[in-house]
């Protein structure tokens, strides 16, 4: 059997990885073998179709397992190697012979038949496919393929390939190009109103530190939503505290510590800061997943996030042991980033809907379509059931979270909570547009109700948080200033016509990462 194109590029991972990048790179290297049957033979061949130059370039998988016998080889690839004096065939090699950071046949039978695979594979699919197949390969055989491969010793990309059966698996790197078109497209219109308005200045009494000592604790609330009890940090000033309440969300395979930065630079200005860790869907929830243990994180975790964020509310109204006294809960701001970032909206009162994912989860070639999509159309069936707004969120932040197809837009109006929307201009997981600026875009047909958006120029899904070494990163200052501004306006924070400004006109940005803001008329027309 061929393999056309399927040379997959590590996907950097920065702490803990928001995994979904993750999922799609182990897909990509086995979505031939879970959605195509097997003949008889086995694979014998990698070929890149290049048809948008009209040729193409193959290389024996026998010649990847050595330089010696890539650069002595008859493939094209081989030649290609040759009048590179090995410069070519060495990564390759070291690529295809790296042993794969996970038990990979523990995992395709734990995911197999979830929403999430089910929508990477999608994507994988659309790339290319097999020749010469039967119509069907069931998850049986794929375990005899990966048991194979896993008797010449720890699995890597050729051993895995060199036990798939079929006669030419192809990609169309034409289509590939599309894809990577398609990405430009949407990081382009973030490019033009960066371009056309002056980023916010720095301002030493947003960015800098407070003066209050901070100290950090883990405590366990109840979550009558939940089996266990939740997990939660909470970062608060040893004295001094405003007894102001600030919430935080982690994104999908992450955990608390990747925004103890926020939560630091919050509570050294008063704030107490609690970050529940949500378990069906953080960093440990990850581990079980590579292990095999468990599938990746089910559609009903759309509901069950929102609900740890208004259990984290309960537990400070009831006063609990661990939790500082005092605190304020009926006027919370809420931050977060990714799938914490779509708690946000959730509990601003935006409301899922599944209706768009109906129409458009199958379109794989859809000019709006994005990464974030997997995530998203993994809520079919479970939207519905998730609007679980909480009124005691007056304000929020939502940095980069998936939403374009997941909301409801024409309940804009009935948000019981103000919203910043944070897109990084460089963001390929969750791209400026459509993610951030049309659903912005809208809301100003149906009224200024004080909502905006800002943009990080170079921002991407990985650098606007903040662990605790970073000191809050490049968005301390603006969640700094935005929940000043919350508390600051008490009952006119309300979404309305005419509602204050919570931003001041200057002195939140940063000094790396420019950040501009914009009111949805700003936007312009979608």
């Amino acid at each position: 059997m061929e393999v056309l194109g399927c040379l997959p590029v590590p996907v950097p991972a920065p702490r803990s990885a928001p995994a979904l990048p993750l999922l799609l790179t182990i897909s990509g290297l086995l979505g031939a073998a879970l959605v195509l049957p097997a003949p008889l033979r086995a694979l014998e061949q990698v070929e890149l179709r290049l048809p948008f130059l009209e040729t193409s370039f193959t290389v024996k998988l026998e010649e990847l397992s050595n330089p010696a016998r890539l650069i002595s080889g008859t493939s094209d690839l081989a030649e290609l190697d040759q009048a590179s004096n090995g410069a070519v065939g060495r990564q390759l090699i070291a690529l295809f012979n790296a042993p794969l950071p996970l038990q990979v046949p523990a995992v395709v039978n734990e995911a197999e038949g979830s929403p999430m695979l089910n929508q990477a594979l999608l994507l994988i699919s659309a790339l290319g496919g097999i020749d010469g197949l039967p119509a069907r390969f069931g998850s049986n055989d794929l375990s005899r393929v990966l048991d194979k491969a896993a008797a010449r010793g720890p699995l890597t990309m050729l051993s895995v390939m060199q036990a798939l059966p079929g006669n030419t698996a192809s990609v169309d790197m034409g289509r590939a190009l599309f894809a990577v078109q398609r990405l430009a497209s949407q990081q382009r219109p973030a490019d033009r109103l960066l371009a056309a308005r002056t980023p916010a200045s720095v301002s030493p009494a947003l960015s800098q530190p407070g003066p209050l000592t901070v100290e950090r604790k883990l405590i366990t609330l109840p979550a009558p939503h939940r089996p266990k009890p939740l997990q939660v940090v909470q970062i608060s000033p040893s004295q001094g505290a405003n007894n102001r309440l600030v919430v935080i969300s982690h994104g999908l395979w992450d955990a608390p510590e990747s925004f103890e930065g926020w939560a630091s630079h919050l509570a050294s200005h008063g704030y107490t800061v609690l970050l529940p860790y949500h378990p069906g869907s953080d960093l440990g929830q990850q581990q079980a997943m590579l292990s095999g243990q468990v599938p990746p994180p089910g559609g009903e975790e759309l509901r069950l996030r929102p609900l740890d964020v208004s259990s984290v509310i309960d537990g400070a109204a009831a006063a609990l042991e661990g939790l500082s006294p005092r605190l304020n809960s009926d006027f919370v701001v809420v931050l977060g980033q990714s799938w914490g970032a779509t708690t946000v909206l959730q509990l601003a009162g935006a409301k899922p809907s599944d209706v768009r994912l109906k129409e458009r989860c199958d379109e794989v070639f859809n000019p709006e379509r994005n990464l974030s999509w997997v995530l998203q159309c993994s809520f079919i069936g479970t939207a519905n059931q998730a609007a679980l707004a909480d009124p005691r969120v007056k304000a929020g932040v939502a940095v980069s979270p998936p939403m374009s197809l997941l909301f409801d837009t024409e309940a804009a109006p009935t948000m019981n909570a103000r919203v910043l929307l944070v897109s990084g201009s460089r963001d390929w997981v969750v791209p400026p547009d459509p993610e951030a600026i049309r659903p912005m875009q809208l809301a100003a047909g149906r009224g200024e109700r004080g909502h905006r958006l800002v943009l990080a120029q170079g921002g991407d899904h990985f650098n606007l948080s903040s662990p605790l070494p970073q000191g809050g990163g490049a968005l301390r200052g603006l969640l700094l200033a935005w929940t000043n501004g919350a508390f600051a306006a008490g009952a006119a924070v309300q979404p309305a016509a005419g509602a204050p400004d919570l931003l001041p006109a200057n002195g939140w940005g940063d000094a790396t990462i420019p950040l501009v803001e914009f009111s949805p008329a700003q936007l312009g027309t979608p």
